[in-house]
């Protein structure tokens, strides 16, 4: 019979395999330096044994705690959740626990970054959607720790994202292709990173300059993001004496906001007024939102692989910028004035 693997050391299993301490350490930890067959007869007594290695005294031999720091500002949104179990995923898999901080404002990044050192509690930190500004990263660096952004904007290290400006000239190219010149714009902006979707905006802009069209600044709505927000934003726009044709909207919450004023104001979607988004939210199937897809579990993934390879000493890709695709359905069509 086994002892209970409580009463048993590392040195009992070195000695029951017949080898030294630091030899059966570096096998149960599948550290490099032990032949083949000396690491099986190693992991035989273990498993014979029933001892199992601690995780948090193999990360102290190691020099690092096995932890990672997954920062994102807004969990409740489908963005921030869907990146959150893709990250997650990866990972577990790779056997490195995550620590979760929900970041909603500058005072809870200002204590993060203040109180990390002092913690020195995860070897890395994953960004979702946000910046690390540079005394944030000289922080980071003085701890040791690697940082890696997923769905954000280019940054000086390691990051996952989409083309926002290449994303929403796919959506401007396809409503000025189906004939419309009035076309309005719904910003959705974050208080606390008010220039994320700045490339969105340029990218309306250009679409309409190069289209030989005047941007009337009033088809160009501004408010915080919020579904809400959208709908009454739509609303601002049919008090003008001559609504768009067409909408242009930041995301497929924004755009799902907008269309519950067109449907309550008794205006026909796409006959009336056409719109189009950005993400292929579950729901915009599911309405039949035309809109931009852009591939948010694969960039939680990718980027969790990164900073996976990153702690594991092999070379990662710097930068990587992940397709998106447009998918028509039935809320975009010509104009019919």
């Amino acid at each position: 019979m086994s002892q209970p693997s409580s009463a048993v050391s590392i040195a009992d299993i070195a000695r029951l395999a017949g080898v030294g301490v630091g030899t059966a350490s570096r096998a149960l930890n599948n550290a490099h330096g032990v032949a083949p067959a000396t690491r099986r007869k190693i992991l035989e007594v273990a498993e014979r044994m029933s001892y199992v290695v601690s995780p948090a005294a193999a990360s102290l031999a190691r020099g690092t705690t096995g932890r990672i720091a997954l920062v994102i500002p807004h969990p409740s949104r489908w963005f921030f959740s869907e990146m959150t179990e893709a990250v997650t995923g990866v990972l577990r898999a790779a056997e490195i626990d995550v620590l979760l901080y929900h970041l909603t404002n500058s005072e809870d990044r200002r204590q993060f970054f203040s109180r990390l050192p002092a913690r020195r509690n995860v070897d890395a930190v994953l960004v979702v959607a946000s910046r690390v500004g540079p005394l944030e990263q000289e922080r980071l660096s003085l701890m040791g720790v690697r940082i890696v952004a997923a769905g954000g904007p280019s940054a000086v290290y390691p990051f996952v994202r989409i083309d926002d400006y290449n994303a929403s000239r796919q959506a401007m190219n396809h409503l000025l292709f189906l004939g419309h010149r009035r076309i309005a714009m719904l910003q959705a902006i974050d208080p606390d990173e008010p220039d994320a979707n700045s490339q969105r905006s340029l990218a309306y802009f250009d679409s309409m300059r190069e289209a030989g069209l005047e941007v009337d600044e009033s088809l160009v709505m501004r408010a915080d993001w919020n579904p809400e927000n959208g709908a009454q934003s739509m609303a601002a726009l049919l008090t003008l004496r001559e609504p768009p044709t067409a909408v242009f909207a930041y995301s497929d919450e924004i755009a799902l906001g907008a269309i519950r004023t067109l449907r309550r104001a008794g205006l026909r979607i796409p006959q009336d007024i056409s719109i189009i988004g950005i993400d292929d939210h579950p729901l915009a199937a599911l309405t039949d939102l035309t809109t931009i897809r852009q591939p948010v579990k694969e960039q939680g993934r990718r980027a969790a692989q990164m900073l996976v390879d990153l702690l594991q000493g092999r070379e990662t890709e710097p930068a990587v910028t992940m397709p998106t695709e447009l998918i028509v359905r039935s809320t975009t069509a010509p104009p019919s004035r």
